[in-house]
Formats: structure tokens, sequence, C-alpha cells
């Protein structure tokens, strides 16, 4: 690959992510984003991706913050650029790793958005109410609509799938006659996820509601052939406003905290969060674990031996 311009190491490097780290299509495009502004940014100052320095690097991560992008943005930003700086070292196409010596920006922890149980229990109330409602028979599709909106909501909260996980669903998930689902999820890896009562007998309404003989759950007239992110996205923020819920609350990622955090809540282990959620690195499940302080707490208060002994005479309890 001697003398490849910068696209050409681009595609190669994506592909190598295709190839050996199964990574997703919506991944791959946001590689590809974030690697053409950043090879914009060395081109406009005169440096090749094959002999740059960390200084380069370093001023690229600092133009990003005075343009207000987001310690996070940046971050994620940074960490497409150091694997890519990393597959042009380890390939022998560049001498050095400029990125190597780069910090990442300064961010705090921001915590998950999440609604608590009886948002969530609103949410689903209305869903159904409005999947059954009479004057839902009098608008063309809008009884379909709304039993697809409740099986996406029932699914989604039974599960914890990501939303591209979710509108991908082949038909046959309405059809199995497991209490389970195997999703295949970032990297190819499989995994196994429950299905409750009501989110199986939201898929068979939803199901009988279809026509023709699609691969997908969700069918639609989008590129991909099934429902889009986007759209879920949209319709589920009319579903939270019917509920009484401010739109910007609620997304479907949020229903997918709301799931994780749920569980926790009612003393689900963290290991077994992290298996259903399908994260390969139990550090991003334990973001989770704020919304164990108050019960963590008051399990202390209420069970360890010396809560309820009295001080010793002259001693302050600690």
């Amino acid at each position: 690959m001697a003398g490849a311009e910068g696209p050409d190491l681009i595609v190669a490097y994506l592909e190598m992510l295709a190839a050996e780290r199964g990574a997703a299509a919506n991944t791959l495009a946001a590689y590809r984003r974030d690697l053409d502004h950043y090879l914009a940014a060395l081109s406009a100052s005169g440096r090749d991706p094959l002999d740059t320095d960390a200084s380069e690097v370093r001023a690229y991560l600092a133009d990003l913050e005075t343009q207000g992008l987001k310690a996070s943005s940046a971050a994620r930003r940074l960490s497409c650029i150091r694997g890519f700086h990393k597959f042009l070292y380890a390939e022998g196409l560049a001498d050095t790793d400029p990125s190597a010596p780069v910090g990442g920006p300064r961010r705090g922890r921001t915590l998950p958005k999440v609604l608590s149980v009886s948002e969530v229990d609103d949410l689903l109330r209305t869903a159904r109410e409005r999947a059954v409602a009479p004057q839902a028979e009098d608008v063309p599709g809008e009884r379909r609509r709304a039993v697809r909106m409740l099986c996406l909501l029932e699914t989604l909260y039974a599960t914890g799938l990501r939303v591209s996980e979710l509108v991908a669903l082949p038909r046959s998930a309405a059809t199995t006659k497991q209490r389970y689902l195997v999703v295949k999820g970032k990297g190819g890896r499989e995994r196994l996820v429950p299905l409750t009562d009501l989110a199986r007998a939201a898929m068979r309404e939803h199901l009988t509601h279809l026509t023709g003989d699609g691969p997908f759950l969700f069918p639609s007239d989008s590129e991909s052939g099934h429902l889009t992110r986007q759209a879920f996205a949209r319709d589920l923020k009319s579903a939270a406003a019917a509920a009484g819920i401010r739109e910007d609350r609620v997304s479907p990622h949020v229903l997918r905290h709301a799931f994780a955090s749920h569980l926790l809540q009612n003393g689900a282990d963290l290991r077994i969060v992290q298996e259903l959620l399908g994260h390969a690195d139990i550090s991003t499940t334990q973001i989770y674990t704020h919304v164990l302080d108050e019960r963590l707490k008051s399990m202390v208060r209420d069970l360890h031996p010396l809560m309820d002994e009295p001080a010793e005479s002259g001693t302050t309890p600690a």
C-alpha cells in the first residue's frame, strides 16, 4: 500500500475493523466521518497521516474544544484516531504511532437518563390503551401503528436491546416457542435475552397486522427494509407525550437504561445485567450502579450487626 492516499488508508482500516472485529455498519460509518474530518484537518496543516506527530494530534483535539465539541465526543474521536494510527504502525505503513502519548480530554462522569418505574408503567399503560382504543379503527393504519408501538415498547423494556437490534428483529422472533431471543450484538457476539409474557403477547398481536412475507418483524420501505432507528425515536416521543412524559426525557436508549437500572434496583447481579445488555466490558455496565446507592445504604443500615448497638459511654460513633 506504498504511497496510499488518506482515503485509501481509511478504507483499509475500516475493512480491517469489519473483517477482524465484526464492526457494525453504523460503527464503520461513524468512524469514516471522524477520520475524514481528522485527515482534512491534517491536510489543511500540510501534514500526512503517515508522517505526523503527537503535537498535531493534540492541536486537532484542542481545535475540537474551541469548536464546542463535548468532551465525551472528543474522547470518542480520539479513540478512533488512536485505532487508526495504531493500525498504520502495526501494518508498517508508519514509523511511529503519534497518538500513543496523547492524553484524552477530561470529562465528568455523566449518568444516564433514566425513567422511574412508575413512568415506564405510565408509558406502557398508555400504549396499551391506544392499541385497543375504538377510535383507532376509524383512521387507516392507526390501529396497526399503535399495535406496533406497543410491541416495540414491551419488547424493548423486557429485553434491554440496543435500538439497532430491536428494529432489525426477524419475524421469527414473534413465533418462537422459546421464552428468550438469541440476539447478535456488537462484534457478532450472540447472547440470550429473556422475553416476558407481555412482550410475547404484543409480538403475536403485532404479527397479525403484518402483510406479506418479509424477513423483519418491523418491516418498512426504508433502505434497510426494516423500521429505522430515527423513525422509532420520533414515534416514541409522541407516545411519551401521550403518557404525560416530557419528550426530551425519552428515547430508545433511555428505555434501555431503564431496563438495566430497574433490574439493579430490584437486586439483579451486575454481571447478569452486563450479559443481558451485551456489554463486552463490565466497566461499561458499572455506570448504572449509581441507582444502587440508596438501596445499598439501606441494606447496610438494616443488616449490619453493629448498626443497632449503642455507642460506649464517652465515645462518639463513627
